[in-house]
């Protein structure tokens, strides 16, 4: 095990875990789960799930893929993001499975094959970001979610934020909601 003040760790061969303050690049993982509830394994083959993310000065690009050993079926999402400014960071995700069906699983939660995502962040000072998502699915659906997040203190954040949802394919299906978050982190 190496301890120093930067990082602390263990590594057998090629694999490495523990936490490092050395700033990674490239970040890559494999597991094999279980599942749970409905999407629990009915067999001795595990889901397997693996991702990798290279990280940058100017935001980072994300790929991970999933597969569902119950219904033998494959998912997988690809995330860019970027920092177009010092307050304003941006995202785009597509996401891909190979289920086509409207149903959902435990690494595909939207409908139909396809669904993208876009939004960012706005950081308006130190206590104030304005954050915004807009996602579509080739089911149809479409969502759009807009919140303010204000830090009181610092590990203390209260969220406000208003969602609205519609299935083009279905008629009187459309609906708007809200929460109120209130989140202490440690």
């Amino acid at each position: 095990m190496s301890q120093s003040a930067h990082r602390r760790w263990i590594q057998l061969g090629g694999l490495r875990v523990g936490k490092t303050n050395r700033r990674q690049r490239f970040l890559g993982g494999v597991s094999l789960e279980e599942g749970s509830g409905a999407d629990t394994i009915d067999s001795y083959v595990p889901h397997v799930v693996g991702g990798v993310k290279y990280k940058g000065d100017w935001g980072a690009i994300t790929a991970v893929g999933a597969y569902n050993s119950n219904g033998e079926e494959w998912a997988g999402k690809v995330r860019l993001d970027v920092k177009a400014t010092s307050d304003l960071t941006l995202l785009v995700m597509g996401g891909y499975g190979s289920d086509d069906n409207t149903a959902t699983n435990f690494y595909k939660p939207w409908t139909g094959n396809f669904a993208v995502w876009g939004g960012g962040t706005y950081t308006v000072n130190k206590k104030v970001a304005l954050n915004a998502q807009v996602s579509y699915t080739d089911a149809e659906d479409f969502a759009v979610a807009a919140n303010v997040a204000y830090t009181i203190v610092p590990g203390y954040t209260i969220t406000a934020e208003v969602d609205y949802y519609d299935s083009f394919d279905a008629d009187d299906s459309d609906a708007i909601g809200g929460i109120v978050r209130f989140q202490r982190s440690f």
